[in-house]
C-alpha cells in the first residue's frame, strides 16, 4: 500500500493544539486569580477570561486527540488496512476529507472515531454511555458519526465532480471506524454506514475487493487527481 501523508500539516496541529492548550491555561488562571482581587467591576473579565479559557483548552483537546495521540488516527487506519489494501494508495490530510483510501472498486473515506464507553448505533443515530463525569473533562462526545460520513463522502464526491468532470458516478463509500484499544462496548451493527472497531477493517475489506473494480480508465484519472491535489498541498 502506497501512503501519502501530509507530514507539515499534522506538525503545525501539533502545535496549535500545545499553543492553544498553554494559552487557555493562562486564560483560566487569570480568571480565578480575579476571584480573589477585590476590585468592583471586575466581574465581566472574570467570565469572559474564564470563557476564552475554557474554549481554548477544548480546542487544544480537539487537536491532541488527532494528532499529539500515540499512534494517531491516521497510524491506526494504516495499520487497520494494509494487509488488505495492497496496490491501493492512501491519502491522509492531502484531499477535502482527511483520510481516503482509493481501491479498484473505487475510494473509501474513513471517518475514524477515538470515542470510549458503551456506543450504540441505530441507523443515523448514535448514543454513547459509561464514561461518566469524562463527558465534561477533556472526552469529546461520540457526536454523530453517520452525519461526518455523510459530509465526507460529499466533500470527496464534489471534488471528483471538480477535479475529473469526464468521471460518472465513481462510487465513493465510507468506513466508521473506531481506533481506541479500551472501548467497552460497540454495538454498531445497525448503523447505516459500515462501523467497526480497527480491528475488523482488514477483513471487511477483503470481502469488499470481491466488488466489482472500476475500468483501468477511471481509476488512473482518480490516482492522477488525487496525486496532483497531494502534491500541491505537500509542495506548499
Amino acid at each position: 500500500m502506497e501512503i501519502l501523508r501530509d507530514e507539515g500539516y499534522i506538525a503545525k496541529q501539533k502545535k496549535r493544539s500545545q499553543q492553544a492548550s498553554l494559552i487557555g491555561f493562562v486564560f483560566l488562571l487569570g480568571g480565578f486569580v480575579l476571584v480573589f482581587i477585590n476590585i468592583q467591576n471586575l466581574l465581566l473579565f472574570q467570565l469572559l477570561a474564564l470563557l476564552v479559557g475554557f474554549s481554548l483548552s477544548q480546542y487544544g483537546i480537539y487537536l491532541a486527540h488527532r494528532f499529539n495521540r500515540s499512534p494517531r488516527p491516521d497510524e491506526v487506519l494504516d495499520e487497520a488496512v494494509k494487509k488488505a489494501a495492497r496496490g491501493d494508495r492512501m491519502y491522509h490530510y492531502l484531499l477535502p476529507t482527511p483520510h481516503v483510501l482509493l481501491t479498484k472498486a473505487g475510494p473509501i473515506v474513513f471517518v475514524p472515531k477515538y470515542q470510549v464507553g458503551n456506543i450504540v448505533a441505530d441507523g443515523n443515530k448514535w448514543r454513547q454511555t459509561g464514561i461518566g463525569f469524562r463527558r465534561f473533562f477533556g472526552q469529546e462526545g461520540v457526536g454523530n458519526p453517520s452525519k461526518d460520513a455523510e459530509k465526507a463522502i460529499a466533500a470527496l464526491a464534489g471534488y471528483i465532480k471538480a477535479n475529473v468532470p469526464d468521471l460518472l458516478e465513481v462510487p465513493v463509500g465510507a468506513i466508521i471506524v473506531f481506533t481506541s484499544k479500551n472501548i467497552k462496548n460497540l454495538d454498531v451493527a445497525d448503523a447505516d454506514f459500515p462501523a467497526m472497531h480497527y480491528s475488523k477493517v482488514k477483513g471487511f475489506l477483503r470481502q469488499k475487493s470481491t466488488s466489482k473494480p472500476m475500468s483501468q480508465e477511471k481509476y488512473d484519472a482518480l490516482q492522477a487527481a488525487f496525486d496532483l491535489t497531494a502534491s500541491k498541498s505537500l509542495s506548499e
